[in-house]
């Protein structure tokens, strides 16, 4: 086996991870708006509506019936949450697209 640069022999079973230096990372990188905009416009009101589905479902269960009304609420709170994430991130994301647009506007004219 080969050693590494100093001197020592690796453990069987691990790979040595290749080493990235700091600040390489582009100084603009930057997500596509424009998908997480639709993404977030399209699983709003589908988490939206699991949520509502979910949280009606549990409230119409029985002492015995299953699913039971904990996984239930569960998973109502769960797309409560996503449905949250994804209104937060639509917020956002028009935010930011308005300034980006406002900025182009101000160069241009």
């Amino acid at each position: 086996m080969a050693d590494d640069q100093h001197g020592r022999t690796p453990r069987p079973g691990r790979r040595a991870r290749p080493r990235t230096p700091a600040g390489t990372e582009p100084a603009t990188a930057r997500s596509d708006l424009r998908l997480r905009l639709i993404l977030s416009a399209l699983f709003l009101p589908v988490f939206t509506a699991a949520t509502v589905g979910f949280a009606l479902w549990s409230a119409h269960q029985g002492p015995g019936d299953s699913p039971g009304s904990g996984p239930l609420t569960v998973l109502a709170v769960v797309c409560g949450v996503l449905a949250l994430a994804a209104a937060l991130d639509l917020v956002r994301v028009t935010g930011r697209r308005r300034r980006e647009r406002d900025t182009t506007d101000d160069v241009i004219g």
